[in-house]
């Protein structure tokens, strides 16, 4: 089943923990301490895989998670490295912050594998904390905490040209006449139920992969029948062919089709109403004479002064085709032959754990309360029972300007500070 969009839960690994261990072995004296490090937390990666052309796998598995690095242990073991994830999705797929609809990766064109998560480097162990003057340090370093995002995948084709247009009006047996795909064709609407693309070859030019958009109706940026499920794959389209049923076989106006489709194309995103676009007045083998010069003089008048060009074709006969074609090649040729890439708006590593919040509030008259994820870090990992402990903690509250948030509440000496179950009396 082919499915174009997928919504994920992703996680890299957690770094491990560093070891608190002393050397004790007969007839070693002094052996001072010995905590290994732990491991490194797994990255989550993204691969383009050639082999993909939909996301429906992502309907059945919702959580990828990366492995997490093993802690340290006793004689400088190190704690072995967490598993790398690799997720493999279609070329095209776009990864967006789910919260905030922000670009985190492109998977396409030359961006083949990137490290969308990093993993949680992992904790010193006490080894490292030895000094001449503080030879038994109790504490070590916490691993660092993986990172996780809810994603959301967008699969967006990759074609030179989109065709557009209503339903039944002629696109599949087109796209079936100038390639070799073969695209399910029927007398009804909504015959195409996901977007096929085919490559255009031309004698004497280049070709160009040239997309099937399914039918747009009235209402398709709005959520409105099909064709809003795929108005994503126009966006990275250069050339726009726009098909309408110019002999009016379902009693529609040709012109209105054209205005209403470019109407909700605009709806949507609004760079896409200002792409190159070309129409093909289609169903032309059913008209004769006077009537088809008519028809196509009428959409001339009202179109080519805007810089539209048209041009009557049978996608039965294949009237008029290679004209079409050729006149698309050309304007691909006269444009940014730069692929539409789309550019990164999030980056995930510069939300780094130096920068987590914390909070300073006077609670009462005398109290004062800080909190916050690096507060509960630092506590996890630092020995306050020690003399040597609490000046590093003071030091860490002096260099990360938590001590002079305090003093501009008002804090005096003999106030009481508390902070997760800890609390001291301040004294400069």
């Amino acid at each position: 089943m082919f499915a174009d969009s997928a919504k994920i839960y992703i996680r890299s690994g957690k770094g491990g923990d560093g070891h608190v261990s002393f050397r004790r072995e007969m007839f070693v004296a002094a052996g001072g301490p010995d905590g290994g490090d732990g491991g490194k937390g797994g990255d989550l990666i993204f691969e383009v895989d050639e082999g993909l052309n939909t996301l429906s796998d992502f309907r059945f598995t919702k959580k990828y998670c990366a492995g997490d690095g093993e802690s340290g242990s006793k004689q400088r073991c190190h704690g072995k490295d967490g598993e790398d994830l690799v997720i493999r999705v279609p070329e095209g797929t776009v990864i967006k912050d789910t919260e905030t609809g922000k670009v985190i990766a492109d998977m396409s064109h030359g961006n083949r594998r990137q490290i969308i998560l990093k993993g949680g480097r992992g904790g010193k162990g006490n080894q490292h904390y030895a000094t001449p003057t503080m030879q038994v340090p109790k504490y070590a370093q916490p691993g660092q905490s993986s990172r996780e995002l809810n994603v959301t995948l967008e699969l967006k084709v990759i074609a030179d040209v989109g065709l557009v247009g209503f339903p039944n009006v002629g696109k599949s047996t087109l796209l079936s006449r100038v390639t070799n795909a073969r695209p399910k064709i029927a007398n009804y609407h909504f015959t195409t139920l996901n977007p096929n693309l085919g490559v255009v070859d031309l004698e004497g030019a280049d070709g160009f992969v040239i997309a099937d958009i399914p039918g747009l109706i009235e209402g398709a940026s709005e959520g409105i029948g099909l064709g809003h499920e795929f108005l994503k794959h126009i966006e990275r389209t250069k050339v726009i062919i726009h098909m309408v049923d110019a002999a009016s076989t379902e009693g529609r106006d040709p012109i209105e089709d054209i205005n209403t489709i470019n109407g909700e194309l605009a709806a949507y995103n609004e760079e896409l109403i200002k792409r190159p676009q070309v129409i093909a007045a289609n169903k032309l083998d059913v008209l004769y004479g006077e009537e088809e010069e008519q028809v196509i003089q009428k959409l001339k008048d009202t179109f080519e002064p805007q810089g539209i060009k048209v041009f009557p074709i049978s996608a039965v006969s294949g009237k008029g085709i290679k004209e079409l074609l050729y006149h698309v090649r050309e304007m691909l040729d006269s444009i940014d032959t730069a692929p539409v890439v789309f550019e990164r708006e999030y980056f995930p590593e510069e939300d780094t754990f130096s920068n987590e919040p914390y909070t300073v509030e006077k609670e009462s008259e005398n109290v004062f309360v800080v909190e916050g994820p690096r507060i509960e870090r630092m506590l996890g990992y630092t020995n306050l029972d020690s003399e040597r402990g609490f000046e590093f903690f003071q030091r860490f509250l002096k260099d990360n300007g938590i001590l002079e948030e305090l003093e501009n509440l008002g804090i005096q000496e003999g106030d009481t500070v508390r902070m997760y179950g800890l609390q001291f009396d301040y004294y400069k």
